[in-house]
């Protein structure tokens, strides 16, 4: 991975390169980058045409903005709106818009954009994946939780009942725009949700980044221009090494990225995938039970727990069961867990820690222990 400050359009902006030979891009970050993206999509499409697919609330807010960018750069752009929210991520929404993708004309080396957050961002990375056997496409995420994780490393996915993301492939994007600006019109709400993913980032392999942020957290939501940047590029950074390394997450490191999310994804299955629990709120909650079980389990000291829990709390992160109203769920949340992506031979690979940046895996974990700890009361 190279990490420099400069792109061939932007002198300020940072650019962080993700390595992985023929499947290599860029990660471009920097303020106001939406006014310049049309020259970015120009330089990678075969012919001056791209379809924007975005949400009803991105539509509203950024559309026009990409559209004039791309004009200005002489590009055909299309837009496909979906609705906002976790149910896109769904078959019937993925058969939809591979229809109108396919209506639109979008050949094999036609690049198509997604521009929202995560859901987005997963939805079409999974079309372009299947799309006439595989198109390329451009993350240009609108929310921090996209921003730092999921439009970088090329996972992409649906939902189903059974569980979040189990239907997907690995499809790596050609680009990943980052307008730091954008998520100034985040929803505060939705904004906590994405530093749950930034603090994660922290707790995996990187403390100082953790004690960074204890001090600097108010800057960054407030959208103070130099901390922000820092930490999305610090989170991007930290994914790009990762990904280098295990990118179709068949050697074990890539799962660390996960920390929180084994018991978040069964916090989010048994809520519905709607807005009372939201991805990031999940993770929140799912890292600081990853802790909670690592202390139980004689691994993590309680102090650890204790920074990790408090410091989430202090921007509004739900921490206890009892905050999302899942208390005493022990045994329904573990039976939603049976069906997580990183279950070989019927045993559940666990990311716990040995403290604040010392995340690993273990397969060895009594679920016993597991469903009193989410069983027992919490305030």
């Amino acid at each position: 991975m190279t990490d420099t400050v400069t792109d061939i359009f932007r002198p300020d902006v940072t650019r962080i390169d993700i390595n992985l030979g023929e499947r290599s891009y860029p990660i471009l970050i920097g303020e106001g980058l939406l006014d310049t993206a049309g020259d970015h999509l120009a330089a990678l499409l075969p012919r001056k045409r791209t379809a924007i697919v975005t949400d009803e609330n991105v539509a509203e807010q950024h559309l026009q903005r990409l559209l004039d960018a791309c004009e200005k750069a002489g590009i055909e752009a299309e837009p496909i709106v979906l609705p906002a929210g976790e149910s896109s991520k769904s078959f019937p929404h993925l058969e939809w818009l591979c229809e109108q993708l396919l209506e639109m004309g979008i050949e094999r080396k036609d690049a198509i954009v997604a521009f929202g957050g995560g859901v987005i961002g997963d939805l079409v990375g999974f079309a372009a994946s299947i799309l006439r056997r595989g198109c390329p496409f451009v993350q240009i995420p609108t929310t921090l939780l996209s921003q730092v994780d999921s439009s970088v490393g090329g996972k992409t996915g649906i939902n189903t009942p059974q569980g979040k993301n189990l239907i997907g492939a690995f499809h790596q994007p050609r680009l990943v725009l980052i307008d730091t600006g954008v998520i100034d019109t985040l929803p505060d709400r939705e904004l906590m949700a994405g530093y749950a993913e930034v603090v994660k980032y922290g707790l995996i392999d990187d403390p100082a980044f953790f004690a960074w942020l204890e001090e600097n957290v108010e800057d960054v939501l407030a959208g103070e221009p130099a901390k922000r940047a820092h930490a999305i590029a610090t989170s991007c950074r930290a994914k790009a090494r990762v990904v280098e390394q295990d990118e179709f997450e068949t050697k074990g490191l890539r799962a660390l990225l996960n920390l929180g999310h084994t018991f978040g994804h069964a916090l989010e299955a048994e809520k519905g995938y709607g807005g009372d629990l939201l991805h990031g709120e999940a993770v929140a909650l799912g890292m600081v039970l990853a802790f909670e079980l690592s202390v139980e389990m004689g691994l993590c000291p309680p102090e650890d727990l204790e920074r990790v829990r408090n410091h989430l709390a202090l921007v509004g992160l739900p921490t206890t069961l009892a905050k999302v109203g899942l208390e005493g769920m022990g045994e329904t949340l573990v039976a939603h867990m049976a069906q997580d992506k990183k279950m070989e031979a019927g045993r559940l690979t666990f990311i716990l820690a040995r403290g604040i940046g010392k995340s690993f895996l273990e397969r060895n974990v009594d679920m016993e222990q597991v469903k009193a700890l989410l069983n027992r009361p919490s305030a």
